[in-house]
C-alpha cells in the first residue's frame, strides 16, 4: 500500500527519471528539508504556485489538501527491495541517499555513493562519499553464507585449506592457501588494506 510521504504527485509518470529529467537541487530544497543528525528527509510545506488547478478544485485547495498529508512528514522511506530508501517527486523515483547528496553538493553525483559504514539507510551526510561501482563493491560486508564467516576467505575441500582472495576491477585474484581461516584472513586483509584503501572492508 502507497504512503502520502513516498506518492507525491504519482499521477505523473513513474519511470525513474534519465539525467536530463531530473529535478534541479534548487529545487530540491523547496520541497524537502534534510536532517543532519539523523540523515532524514521530510516534505516541506508547499504553496499554491506549485499547483495546477482543475475544473473541480483550485489550486489554493489542492495545496491545502497536500499539506495537510504531507508537510513535516518523512519523505522517501520507502525500501527498494536492497536496503535502500526512495520515494518519489513529481512522479519520478528518487534514491534518498542519492537527494540527500544532490541537496548537500548542490549537484547531482555522475558517479554511486557509498554508505562508509554499509547502513544503507544511514543517509546522514558524513557516512556517504562519491565512489566507482567498483569501490562501492569494495566496501561490502562478508556473506553470510560463507563457510569462514570471514570475508576473501573460502575452504577448498579437495585440499582441506583455506584460501584467500580479493576482488580487484572486477577480477578475482588468488593470495593463497593457508591452513586455518584467521591465516587466510589475514592474507586478506593485508591485500585489501594495500589494493582498497580507504574503502577497504575486512569483516
Amino acid at each position: 500500500m502507497k504512503t502520502a510521504a513516498s506518492t507525491a504527485h504519482d499521477r505523473h509518470n513513474t519511470k525513474t527519471a534519465p539525467k536530463k529529467d531530473r529535478i534541479h537541487p534548487r529545487l530540491l530544497d523547496q520541497l524537502l528539508s534534510y536532517d543532519a543528525a539523523t540523515g532524514n528527509l521530510f516534505w516541506k510545506a508547499r504553496t499554491p504556485d506549485m499547483f495546477s488547478a482543475t475544473q473541480c478544485r483550485t489550486a489554493e485547495h489542492i495545496c491545502a489538501n497536500w499539506n495537510s498529508k504531507n508537510a513535516g512528514r518523512e519523505a522517501l522511506t520507502a525500501d527498494n527491495g536492497h536496503g535502500y530508501l526512495w520515494g518519489r517527486i513529481y512522479g519520478r523515483q528518487y534514491l534518498a541517499h542519492r537527494v540527500v547528496w544532490a541537496m548537500h553538493s548542490g549537484s547531482w553525483p555522475d558517479a554511486d555513493i557509498d554508505h562508509m559504514d554499509t547502513n544503507r539507510t544511514n543517509n546522514k551526510i558524513e557516512n556517504l562519499r562519491p565512489a566507482s561501482r567498483s569501490e562501492n563493491m569494495r566496501n561490502c560486508r562478508a556473506h553470510k553464507d560463507g563457510a569462514s564467516g570471514k570475508k576473501g576467505v573460502t575452504f577448498n575441500k579437495k585440499e582441506g585449506k583455506w584460501m584467500a582472495r580479493i576482488m580487484v576491477h572486477g577480477k578475482h585474484h588468488h593470495l593463497g592457501r593457508r591452513l586455518t581461516p584467521e591465516a587466510a584472513h589475514a592474507a586478506y586483509c593485508q591485500a585489501a588494506q594495500a589494493l582498497h584503501g580507504e574503502f577497504a572492508r575486512v569483516a
